[in-house]
């Protein structure tokens, strides 16, 4: 008897724990919600710089009223690899060679290299998969261009037309783990070319610009981000970050996205959908971007649910000394389309991961607008969607 009630009183306290768990658990309401496509899969792949980039151009075809395209990242992966190749060996791997990019990648590599639907190259079916693995490309590829770019040949070899060999041998190694570019394919009954196919959709590459904030460099001007992954060495513009804070908001609220590269090695970037800097936030939990170190829970994160909470408001000068101290590192490309609060009022906005439906959100995250401020490494977005002072700052048209 006694002991059946000292369990139903554990039982009671347990109830009342949870409720009150229940109670504290963040809550969201929408301000303003843009248009996005459907969740994608990075999986085991480091190509989120390319996963976000084509969900940010997406949604541009959607507020364009286009209609909705779900293009093919492997695509502009396989192009990207063999450009990063290329400058790894012609600057003798002083320009590493990686899986990771930047946002510009896909910007120039639309334009370079036109697009193409999914469907015409898909992840992972090379090796009779869904999602992608480039565990292994990456050994055989990471080891015939350090060959190439680190070994003392006095010079390279090539074939009957001039073309390198190893070109030809890192290029087949690409066609056999991504698969082969499609030189034309046909969607919608119309036959395309991957440059017309992007030529037809009405894109233009110069309309977008890279944002940033730091002030090693001036404000008002566009420097080159000093970051392993910018390897095509492109710029950003750089404005103090209440101005780059300003943009975020007139950019969602004027029907606009933006693609959003963070650090994500911070404690408040949870596994479980909230990004968050409270106040007494200090330090980093985890370094690098690998997709499974952040959605693999142990049982004690599992409840440790996010709660409303004071937000840390970081200045200018500790944004940089972070960035210089590399405890704000170039971990993870998202998408940010829109803006929503808690149930105490604080502002985040709404961003879309590409590591599938994980997490609370079904693989949508909040990340709070401190946390943003403090974290971001840089943005694209539409020049349209700055405001009109602040672009006429940085001479856009």
């Amino acid at each position: 008897m006694k002991k059946i009630f000292v369990l139903a009183l554990a039982a009671i306290s347990a109830m009342g724990a949870m409720a009150q768990e229940a109670e504290n658990a963040l809550e969201f309401t929408v301000v303003k919600e843009n248009p996005i496509t459907s969740i994608k899969n990075q999986n085991q792949a480091g190509t989120c710089w390319c996963y976000s980039s084509l969900a940010f151009i997406e949604s541009e075809l959607l507020r364009m009223g286009k209609g909705e395209f779900d293009f093919s990242e492997m695509y502009l992966v396989h192009n990207t690899y063999l450009d990063r190749a290329d400058k790894a060996v012609r600057t003798h791997g002083d320009v590493s060679f990686s899986q990771g990019g930047s946002f510009y990648d896909v910007i120039y590599g639309m334009e370079a290299f036109g697009l193409v639907p999914e469907e015409e190259m898909r992840p992972g079916v090379m090796y009779g998969k869904e999602l992608s693995n480039h565990n292994e490309l990456s050994a055989v590829s990471d080891a015939v261009v350090a060959a190439i770019a680190k070994g003392r040949h006095r010079s390279l070899q090539t074939d009957a037309e001039g073309m390198p060999l190893w070109k030809k041998a890192i290029e087949a190694i690409h066609d056999i783990y991504l698969g082969v570019r499609p030189e034309k394919f046909t969607y919608n009954g119309k036959e395309y070319t991957p440059k017309s196919f992007y030529e037809e959709l009405g894109l233009n590459a110069d309309d977008y610009v890279s944002l940033t904030s730091y002030t090693h460099h001036p404000f008002y001007e566009s420097f080159v981000l000093e970051i392993q992954d910018n390897w095509r060495w492109a710029k950003s513009y750089n404005l103090p970050i209440d101005e780059l804070m300003q943009v975020f908001d007139n950019a969602i609220m004027e029907g606009y996205t933006i693609a959003w590269g963070s650090d994500v090695s911070e404690k408040g970037f949870t596994r479980m959908g909230t990004a968050v800097l409270p106040e007494e936030a200090t330090g980093t939990d985890l370094q690098g971007s690998d997709m499974a170190k952040w959605l693999n829970l142990s049982e004690e994160e599992k409840k440790n649910t996010p709660k409303p909470t004071t937000q840390r408001w970081v200045s200018q000068e500790e944004r940089q000394l972070a960035y210089d101290n590399w405890e704000t590192t170039d971990d993870h490309g998202m998408q940010i389309y829109g803006i929503a609060k808690d149930q105490n009022g604080t502002e985040y906005y709404m961003v879309k991961n590409s590591w599938g439906e994980a997490g609370t959100y079904k693989g949508i995250w909040y990340a709070s607008k401190a946390f943003v401020r403090y974290k971001t490494m840089n943005i694209i977005v539409h020049k349209d969607a700055l405001p009109k002072d602040i672009k006429k700052k940085l001479g856009l048209k």
